[in-house]
């Protein structure tokens, strides 16, 4: 397919870190799209334990088996970087009940900046629907790697521990 007509979505996200939720929406739009770009953004309100370069290497890993997801970090405004991308469709994963109304929001002002951008949102499956990268971080402390291998890739595990000095 010639790039000009190549179909190009961008799922956004700080992923610190990218949870067993985050693959499953990446895997299923990877299927939707001809390109899909994982954006790593950086958002200023909420408190990061990894930095860029570990978040980008821990997303990577994860989407490794998937030919057509490339990772990259982005700065600003997530409809900048869907527009520097020549994407004309954002991805977003939401979770029953706590994202929809700020997403819905978010979706409204991404229209008011770019109206040529879609939003289409994913919710990972039922057993994942729940999982969000802060309630990793609280369990993190407290559950063994079997519990949390529920919850994140094995990898993440390791980068989690590490993080942890355990």
């Amino acid at each position: 397919m010639s790039l000009a007509r190549e179909r190009v979505a961008i799922y956004t996200g700080s992923f610190d870190p990218i949870t067993l939720g985050h693959v499953n929406v990446i895997e299923r739009a990877s299927r939707l799209t001809d390109r899909l770009i994982v954006g790593i953004g950086h958002n200023a309100i909420k408190k990061l334990m990894f930095e860029p370069e570990e978040r980008i290497e821990l997303v990577r890993q994860a989407v490794a088996h998937l030919d057509n997801v490339d990772v990259q970090i982005f700065t600003g405004l997530a409809v900048d970087f869907v527009r520097k991308c020549n994407a004309k469709v954002m991805i977003r994963g939401i979770r029953p009940l706590t994202d929809i109304a700020a997403e819905f929001t978010m979706m409204l002002a991404n229209r008011e900046l770019n109206d040529e951008v879609e939003t289409v949102f994913l919710m990972a499956d039922q057993s994942l629907a729940h999982v969000s990268s802060s309630l990793i971080k609280e369990i993190a402390p407290l559950a063994d790697d079997d519990k949390m291998a529920r919850f994140v890739p094995l990898h993440v595990i390791k980068a989690l521990r590490q993080k942890m000095g355990r």
